[in-house]
């Protein structure tokens, strides 16, 4: 009676085994609109271990340089606008990239890296330059060659079209910002869409989680501003 007892026992713990080794699946997100892939275990760890990527570290000392432009654009608005939709979305949206560019300077300054932008302006994921004139109806431009006409960085309004926006009042200020705005918000999600086509970037999970605000925040802002861009 206690032999078959254990040996009934032995051969349970033998069929649980394997159910008690199974781990569930671990998925690397990919890009937006991308798949994710499965990672074993073994690459989780060693992917937690790697810490940040030198993309990683260009994509943030030139997401400041970008965020920082937003943040001017909001502070032409107090003055300039009669519309309070326009105005409190300007504000949101400068605080929030205000301090978001706080987090960046701790975030390199805390490895020891630079927060100033390189002179390298191929940063993966900004908008070819052409796209810096392609913004809707509403922004006039200078000669291409002009310095005036050519942005800081790909993805950016030029100082051209900054001190268009920075001479217009009313509905004329509406229009540019909102349309400069849209513009400058998805050169950042395309800035966040190609630094996760890389290879081993975005692990970091502080920079992961702001790499995910950034598409989901900035892609409904998108979405709000030209609702009252076609109000207008």
């Amino acid at each position: 009676m206690c032999k078959s007892v254990t040996i009934i026992a032995i051969g349970l713990g033998l069929a649980a085994a394997p159910l008690a080794l199974a781990s569930p699946p671990i998925f690397q997100p990919g890009a937006p609109g991308g798949a994710a892939r499965t990672l074993t275990p073994e690459q989780s760890i060693e992917m937690a271990q790697t810490g940040h990527s030198a993309a990683d570290a260009r994509f943030m000392q030139h997401m400041i340089v970008h965020h920082g432009q937003a943040v001017a654009m909001g502070e032409l608005i107090a003055d300039r606008t009669t519309n309070a939709e326009i105005a409190l979305m300007g504000e949101r949206i400068a605080r929030s990239q205000a301090s978001e560019i706080e987090m960046m300077r701790a975030w390199l300054e805390h490895r020891g890296l630079s927060t100033r932008m390189s002179h390298d302006t191929d940063m993966p994921g900004s908008m070819p330059e052409h796209g810096s004139h392609a913004l809707a109806s509403g922004m006039n431009h200078a000669s291409h060659d002009a310095p005036s006409d050519t942005p800081v960085m790909p993805g950016m309004l030029s100082p051209a079209q900054m001190a268009q926006l920075e001479a217009a009042r009313g509905t004329d200020f509406d229009s540019l910002y909102l349309t400069g705005m849209i513009h400058h918000h998805q050169s950042a999600i395309n800035m966040v869409t190609a630094l996760l086509a890389g290879s081993g970037n975005g692990m970091d999970p502080q920079l992961s989680e702001f790499l995910s605000a950034v598409i989901a925040d900035q892609a409904a802002e998108i979405s709000r501003m030209r609702g009252l861009l076609a109000d207008l």
